[in-house]
């Protein structure tokens, strides 16, 4: 049975989008077909991040049914379906957000996994996205502004009857200052699904247009994605043996060893 997964968080910046894309992939990694739908109408990211920041048929036509869901699926190079909003101010003032919810049943034919990517707060476009979730996963810094915005949006979630899978910790640095994943799962009430570490490999993703699991798989960050989305499908997975093996990092240094 098909299942959408909203992502979201309470502010931007902590890293929503790139969770989205690298948890859509890490599903995709364990074999399992996954969409990553670009639902932050009014500053979508997903084509950028993905290498499709124009494409013919986008998540706006679907919603002003110009076009069929279907027709808006793009496969990008790594074989993650992904389905793109517009980056056009004109096409945005036509689009009414709570139009996505009538699109349910047609995302669900899709995909197995369909992971939608929210917009960042708690305004009428964010809570669209809520209201077409079977289940919600909140992207939250282990700081104190960002963790009390994360817990705005469970408790709209609590109001809305739409259960929280977990949440997912960004850019962790593990040091004095930042609160520890105990602190965040107390204040918040909620599992903590994972931590993913602050790392240069995923501006390198970015940059690369592309996610962290398939341009550096074996990076920290990677590897806490790929077990966050193990804990989602309940599969095993052992990040230890992922790891890049020690012989290698030191050739990679020494520039003996791509």
């Amino acid at each position: 049975m098909s299942k959408i997964i909203v992502i979201t968080s309470g502010k931007g910046g902590v890293g929503k989008t790139t969770s989205a894309i690298n948890l859509g992939a890490a599903i995709n990694y364990f074999g399992k077909d996954s969409l990553i739908i670009d639902g932050n109408l009014s500053t979508p990211n997903i084509g950028i991040h993905l290498n499709s920041p124009e494409v013919p048929i986008n998540l706006n036509h679907v919603l002003l049914n110009k076009a069929e869901p279907f027709e808006a699926v793009y496969e990008h190079e790594s074989g993650i379906k992904i389905m793109p909003s517009s980056l056009s101010i004109k096409e945005l003032k036509k689009i009414q957000p709570k139009k996505i919810k009538d699109f349910k049943k047609d995302f669900k034919e899709l995909s197995e996994y369909i992971i939608i990517d929210s917009a960042a707060g708690l305004g009428d476009e964010a809570i669209s996205a809520i209201e077409i979730a079977d289940e919600l996963i909140v992207v939250t810094n282990p700081e104190m502004p960002a963790i009390t915005d994360a817990l705005k949006t469970i408790k709209i979630a609590e109001q809305l009857k739409k259960p929280v899978k977990g949440v997912i910790i960004t850019r962790v640095k593990k040091n004095k200052i930042e609160m520890p994943p105990e602190t965040v799962k107390e204040m918040l009430e909620t599992p903590v699904l994972g931590m993913v570490p602050e790392d240069i490999d995923i501006q390198k993703s970015l940059s690369l247009r592309d996610t962290v699991v398939h341009t550096f798989p074996k990076s920290k960050s990677a590897r806490a994605y790929k077990e966050i989305a193990a804990r989602i499908l309940d599969v095993e997975y052992d990040s230890k043996k992922d790891r890049e093996k020690l012989i290698k990092r030191v050739l990679q240094k020494l520039g003996l060893s791509s």
